[in-house]
């Protein structure tokens, strides 16, 4: 590469991240804005910052990656993430959030079950599993990132790790959410037109859409033998109905992500920072697009890289990488594309990971500092941004941690893992919140342990991957998963643990004392007039 080039655009980059960072810090004035951005952001800037946040190095290198691996069915990710993750997150979700967050008051999502629910012990109890679990998110999107970082610049992989993590909590810990909001706007701008581009171009490296994708069909004999075995058909085809091949793609990239979106902290946040609903309906269309491009470009892309790696080596993308996908997609742009848009992709990447991470560093600080410390100290006078800030130094730390002793081919996966253990526990909790006034504080309880609990155990005791991979199962019972047979090891908890957590819920709180009336008066205030006649009933 040529270092001056690369230095010039850096220097460029850094001096508008610091800029927009600047901003942000400028125009935060109260624990408000730090939190939330005051509640009167720009849907543009919202929907970008929602969409920038939700995609990250995890959707480009990490599912772009498993797309090598598993072809274009990851396409059907897209469709969620557009239906579930945009349309029904902003609209039936989105809007009551906004309004019932306004009417308690809340500035984190702990906070806004907690004071849906009347219960302390809800505030810290979330915001201890945000704060303990979120790493393994961060950990997987700073890989991603400094993956690329290394197969580019031909940099120390640990060195990478270090950069970005120092630049990214820089601007988080002093500009907070609006300094994360502005920034990802920047970020977003970059990721989108740098995917837009990377799709077209390989298109037409690889001489056209019918081309290329009829290329990628005839290569199904070459699928992997291991791959089919477990089901695997083709990278243009589904997996067989049932397979274990089916079941990881379906329950576990699917439906883990594209329907555990709806209870990412960082995401319900986003739905407080705007003023009305006529906000949250003019993102939809922003959001939409900006989901559309980038993990829909990645996937393609990533499939489509067998073509090109079949073409001009004789073998397809798993065995060119040796078997980590984690690198398919910063080894396909190496190879395939010119110098001049490494540069750029490289940009796309940062841009990717400083989005997502400064998001999930702000939630983690916010979690430990206002959600647990703030609540088990009991104190009104405790000053919560201070604390929220020490809490973002940790986080950087943990995540730091993580990335540097988790194994290859980690990012898709793990990214999973998260999104499955915040459905598992709040997903039902939240919906109930939102739309059923019988929900009692009990009931909400029950919901999130129940939920959490049951995740854990069958990420420890029956989930083929990460049971092996810990090893907790077979020291204590001596087998390596408690159900061995198909296919239950490749069921996603998900699958299992929130509707388990939802029929706690909703049995637990039909046992229990409703709520006073006062209290869901204020709650729902302004929320549906025909539904507040009617009790929610």
């Amino acid at each position: 590469m040529d270092l001056v080039v690369l230095s010039i655009v850096f220097i460029i980059y850094f001096l508008l991240v610091a800029y927009v960072g600047y901003l942000g810090w400028k125009r935060t004035k109260s624990s408000e804005e730090f939190m939330i951005a005051g509640r009167k952001t720009h849907p543009f800037v919202m929907a970008m910052s929602y969409g920038a946040t939700f995609i990250s190095t995890a959707a480009i290198v990490g599912f772009g990656g498993m797309a090598g691996q598993f072809g274009m069915s990851l396409l059907w990710l897209v469709f969620l993430n557009i239906f579930i993750g945009v349309f029904i997150a902003f609209v039936v979700m989105g809007k009551r959030t906004r309004k019932m967050g306004h009417n308690l008051e809340s500035l984190t999502f702990p906070e806004f079950l907690s004071r849906r629910f009347k219960s302390k012990f809800i505030q810290w109890f979330s915001g201890g599993i945000i704060f303990f679990g979120m790493p393994i998110y961060a950990s997987v999107v700073l890989i991603g990132g400094a993956r690329f970082m290394e197969a580019s610049l031909s940099l120390n992989f640990h060195l990478c790790l270090i950069i970005l993590s120092i630049i990214v909590a820089a601007y988080v810990i002093y500009g907070g959410m609006r300094g994360i909001m502005y920034n990802d706007v920047l970020q977003g701008s970059i990721m989108f037109f740098g995917m837009i581009f990377l799709l077209i171009f390989t298109y037409w490296i690889l001489g056209g859409v019918t081309e290329s994708h009829t290329a990628l069909t005839n290569l199904a004999p070459h699928f992997p033998a291991s791959a089919q075995a477990l089901g695997g058909t083709g990278w243009t085809t589904f997996p067989d109905l049932g397979s274990g091949f089916w079941w990881t793609l379906v329950s576990t990239i699917i439906m883990g992500v594209g329907i555990g979106v709806l209870a990412q902290p960082q995401l319900v946040v986003r739905f407080m920072t705007v003023k009305s609903d006529k906000e949250l309906h003019r993102a939809v269309l922003v959001g939409g697009i900006f989901i559309a491009a980038i993990p829909g470009a990645a996937y393609i892309v990533g499939s489509l890289s067998n073509v090109y790696f079949f073409n001009k080596l004789g073998q397809i993308s798993v065995d060119v990488v040796a078997g980590n996908i984690d690198k398919i997609i910063p080894t396909f742009i190496n190879s395939a594309l010119p110098e001049w848009f490494v540069y750029i992709f490289l940009l796309t990447l940062i841009a990717a990971v400083m989005s997502t991470l400064s998001s999930q560093y702000h939630i983690q600080g916010t979690s430990i500092g206002k959600d647990v410390f703030e609540v088990l100290k009991k104190k009104k006078d405790i000053k919560s941004v201070p604390l929220t800030r020490i809490g973002i130094l940790i986080a950087v730390v943990l995540s730091f941690v993580l990335a540097l002793i988790l194994p290859g081919s980690v990012i898709a996966s793990g990214t999973a893992l998260f999104f499955g253990i915040c459905a598992a526990a709040f997903l039902s909790v939240y919906i109930c919140a939102l739309y059923w006034k019988r929900a009692t504080r009990e009931g909400a309880i029950a919901g999130i342990v129940s939920g959490i609990v049951v995740s854990l155990f069958w990420l420890i005791f029956v989930a083929g991957k990460t049971a092996k991979g810990l090893g907790i199962s077979e020291l204590l019972t001596g087998q390596p998963m408690l159900i061995p047979t198909m296919p239950w090891p490749s069921v996603d908890a998900i699958i299992i643990a929130v509707p388990i957590s939802l029929i706690f819920t909703v049995v637990v709180s039909l046992l229990t004392k409703p709520m006073d009336q006062e209290h869901i008066d204020k709650c729902y205030k302004g929320i549906g007039s025909d539904e507040s006649k009617t009790g929610g009933k």
